[in-house]
């Protein structure tokens, strides 16, 4: 293997655990919903007596997010194992990258349905957020994940095309 062959493998390798890292903390901060709220309105310093309910910026926003996972959780706290299933969609995801670290250019299909997968991110929250009434700061921070989550995919893709055109 020359120097430029194992540069891009080392550099597909490095975004491939970046992208599962993101993954898998995406996906283990489904869990503790209500845990990282409650640090979050501390940080913030929301209470009821600093929230309205016609506050629709973003204090207001993580207020009613609290609001609704508390009551949520302890009237019905088995819809918390939907998130839970979430977490664990990202954890088998992640997983299956395992597969482009070790092998790029042979399971370089792995970066085409993640590509997908990130341009999905972007109609999907836009859609069934507008749906769900989530405003739409929060839907386009949720677009941001695809969009974020593409780069590293795009690059690997590049690169694993690169090597593949090697004959690697």
């Amino acid at each position: 293997m020359n120097d430029r062959e194992t540069r891009l493998l080392g550099r597909i390798r490095a975004w491939v655990v970046l992208f599962i890292i993101g993954l898998v903390l995406s996906g283990a901060t489904a869990i503790p919903l209500e845990t990282e709220l409650n640090w979050l309105v501390k940080v913030l310093r929301i209470d009821s007596t600093t929230w309205a309910p016609w506050d629709d910026g973003f204090r207001g926003w993580v207020y009613y997010i609290w609001m609704g996972v508390r009551e949520t959780n302890d009237h019905y706290p088995f819809l918390a194992y939907g998130t839970d299933w979430l977490a664990f969609g990202h954890f088998v995801i992640a997983l299956a990258f395992v597969g482009a670290w070790r092998e790029p250019v042979r399971n370089r299909w792995l970066f085409d349905f993640g590509l997908i997968a990130c341009a999905l991110v972007i109609p999907f929250a836009l859609i069934f957020g507008g749906v769900r009434g989530i405003p739409i700061y929060w839907r386009l921070i949720d677009c941001s994940f695809g969009v974020f989550g593409a780069v590293p995919l795009w690059l690997c893709r590049r690169d694993a095309r690169e090597l593949e055109a090697m004959g690697k």
